[in-house]
């Protein structure tokens, strides 16, 4: 049987207000009232309707998280992180996939705004002018995770893509490499794209190195398909590269496939270093030696900033996360 609060008013001799501010810790009555509330409670076994919870404290208790691509182990991390946070605070998460697409996102932003959600994290997309007028008129707080807008006003936690993409070219010059070829993501993705190349051309740069043309190939994304005819497009254009600096763990995996469909080792014949640390960079053979979002601790560092704003209503500053370079075993050190 399903008991409501006016079972506990009836059982325990009390008005349904008394029962509700006791429920909700709002004070105005004695001890021995609360004590003989929360006994019928624990008796019925009764569990306060969340929805009308809400519509007392104003508060859903749960916070709204849109991926473009929600089974990604990019995704899974970031998730595991922003769920870590939340279930500290007791509360929850409703995870959106809105694959990228502008429709489909507005979808779930209106529907996120139906449930009353206290807040949102909005997870490596472009923020357009549609997506920033709706989250505007919902008032609540958002943070940006693994991206960020110039344009408009919102915190961001990320790393710092054009510095990242250099450690990891640097990384390759330390061992030796001179000739080094660049797989990008999409250029025109002005959060990923054109950052992680800035990066890689600046790191060139400072060893006096000049990159042409024929040794970046441009890429329409950051995935395993990306690399694999990447790869071959870049040993056609500058076949006496030694090593590839790959703008994702995924293009990165793709090249090494290449390289082994074409007859190449890795490391032995031709280095790859990737972006992301994700668990499939461990997996690889040989094992990929990749520069590190540390994905977790920016979920939850998002989460927390979120949480903040939700509690004290201001705002909160960006953060940018520390990367590190992953060494493993995909990069071979020349003399």
């Amino acid at each position: 049987m399903s008991y409501t609060i006016k079972d506990i008013a009836r059982i325990t001799n009390v008005s349904t207000a008394t029962v509700s501010r006791v429920i909700n810790g709002q004070g105005g009555y004695s001890k021995a009232t609360e004590e003989k509330v929360l006994h019928a409670i624990e008796e019925l076994g009764y569990r306060p309707n969340a929805f009308a919870r809400g519509l007392i404290s104003k508060k859903s208790d749960t916070v709204g998280l849109l991926f473009p691509e929600v089974s990604s182990q990019f995704s899974s991390k970031i998730l595991r992180g922003v769920e870590d946070a939340a279930h500290l605070l007791d509360s929850s998460v409703i995870v959106c996939n809105t694959a990228s697409h502008g429709q489909r996102t507005m979808k779930y932003l209106q529907l996120l705004a139906e449930k009353r959600v206290d807040g949102i994290l909005f997870v490596s997309e472009v923020m357009t002018e549609e997506y920033y007028r709706k989250l505007e008129s919902m008032k609540i707080p958002v943070v940006l995770i693994s991206t960020e807008s110039y344009q408009y006003p919102l915190p961001f936690v990320k790393v710092d893509d054009r510095h990242a993409a250099f450690t990891a070219t640097d990384y390759l010059l330390k061992m030796g490499h001179r000739k080094i070829g660049m797989i990008s993501g999409n250029k025109e993705d002005a959060i990923a794209g054109q950052p992680r190349i800035d990066g890689f051309i600046q790191a060139m740069n400072n060893k006096g190195l000049t990159v042409q043309d024929a040794n970046i190939v441009y890429s329409h994304g950051f995935s395993f398909h990306d690399g694999l005819i990447g790869l071959p497009k870049l040993l056609a254009q500058a076949p006496d590269i030694t090593a590839v600096f790959a703008a994702s763990d995924a293009v990165a995996l793709g090249a090494i496939s290449a390289a082994y469909k074409l007859g190449i080792k890795v490391p032995e014949d031709l280095s790859i270093i990737g972006f992301d640390d994700l668990p499939m960079a461990e997996m690889s053979i040989p094992p990929l030696t990749t520069v590190a979002q540390p994905l977790e601790e920016m979920g939850r560092v998002a989460a927390e900033l979120l949480f903040s704003m939700m509690k004290d209503g201001g705002k909160t500053e960006s953060r940018i996360i520390p990367h590190y370079v992953a060494e493993r075993e995909s990069v071979k050190k020349i003399l």
